[in-house]
């Protein structure tokens, strides 16, 4: 099973709760500024997240999401 780490920037405000708990320290904040003027986090090592959904719980701006992605079987014939 697949999943998949999203952070929306237009809603990230770069509070940096979900960098303080992230168990894999996979978050940062940017240096790059969103569309209402914040720092939002972003994946800075990708490779590193095990979707604990810490981050996503922690966020008070529901900017974060973890959704499993389904892997569409190829059919033999």
């Amino acid at each position: 099973m697949a999943y998949k780490h999203t952070i929306d920037n237009n809603l990230c405000k770069g509070c940096g709760l979900c960098v303080a708990v992230c168990p894999k320290n996979v978050l940062e904040i940017s240096d790059q500024v969103n569309s209402m003027g914040y720092f939002p986090a972003y994946q800075a090592r990708p490779e590193d997240c095990v979707f604990c959904t810490t981050c996503c719980i922690m966020c008070p701006d529901v900017a974060i999401t973890i959704t499993k992605v389904v892997e569409e079987k190829a059919d033999q014939e």
